[in-house]
């Protein structure tokens, strides 16, 4: 198998055709899950999510999975989580695609996953923390004052090692 790696953090490699496949996570996943935000955190575009969170957080995520082709094996092409924050907002997080299946509208799919089942759970909003603004205005959410964030976001917030000096965007995103 070959690894696409940056300073010991890796992720298979999977072509770029493969046939695709979108489900719910499941305990097994955790790994792959895992490695797949470690490489994007280890470059700075996301916070690290630990195998702990992970597991206690699992029925959170929806995948999309590439299955082997052209000889490759198969693998993990995109992850992202819906988590209840309260009775009236959820978060869209660890939003991760692939390098080799970027532009393929990977993301867009899974942050629409989310948005149905916060529909299907009579949310009235959506919210995240990104660093890719343009990416979620794309998909419906627009920016908000930090200052206006739900008293809930804040308490998930002081548990993040970036508390005191975070630069994420906040983004928010009304369902009607």
């Amino acid at each position: 198998m070959t690894f696409l790696s940056l300073d010991s953090i890796a992720v298979p490699d999977i072509h770029p055709q493969a046939p695709l496949v979108t489900r719910k996570a499941r305990l097994p996943d955790i790994e792959a899950i895992h490695e797949l935000i470690g490489y994007w955190a280890a470059r700075g575009q996301m916070l690290v999510r630990s195998r702990s969170l992970l597991a206690e957080t699992i029925r959170d995520f929806h995948l999309v999975l590439a299955e082997p082709h052209g000889g490759k094996p198969g693998g993990l092409a995109g992850v992202c989580g819906l988590h209840l924050l309260a009775a009236d907002l959820a978060e869209v997080r660890g939003l991760a695609i692939h390098p080799h299946m970027q532009g393929r509208g990977l993301g867009k799919q899974l942050v629409a996953a989310c948005e149905r089942e916060a529909r299907d759970l009579g949310l009235p909003a959506l919210f995240a923390w990104t660093y890719q603004q343009a990416f979620f205005e794309r998909c419906g959410f627009h920016r908000i004052d930090k200052a206006n964030l739900h008293p809930r976001v804040w308490s998930e917030c002081q548990r993040c090692a970036f508390f005191e000096n975070c630069n994420e965007i906040a983004m928010l995103r009304e369902l009607g």
